[in-house]
């Protein structure tokens, strides 16, 4: 169990706690990390990115079943490459600004 290995006593508290624990929790938590700090470049502004993102996070708080999570998550990394995509191409478009005359 995992509380034995945390070296936790087994009180009721405790095997409460170890039992709501959820093996994809760090993976939620590496998501939500991931996700703030490419919010910190969204057009928007960062503050509408967080709010936002909290909004989604929030709504799925009381979801336990782990093959939804799961699925949640791997939404999660969609979402991730897509607003890489939108940063690589904002920048691409500026380079070409910069150096190409635009087509008329």
């Amino acid at each position: 169990m995992l509380c034995f290995v945390w070296g936790l006593d087994s009180s009721p508290d405790q095997e409460k706690y170890c039992k709501m624990t959820n093996p994809l929790r760090g993976e939620v938590i590496r998501l939500y990390k991931n996700l703030l700090f490419l919010g910190r470049d969204y057009p928007k502004g960062s503050t509408y990115f967080r709010e936002r993102l909290k909004g989604a996070f929030m709504k799925n708080k009381d979801v336990t079943d782990p093959e939804e999570i799961k699925n949640l998550v791997d939404r999660g990394e969609f979402v991730i490459k897509e607003l890489e995509a939108m940063y690589f191409l904002r920048k691409y478009r500026t380079l070409k600004k910069r150096y190409y005359e635009p087509e008329n």
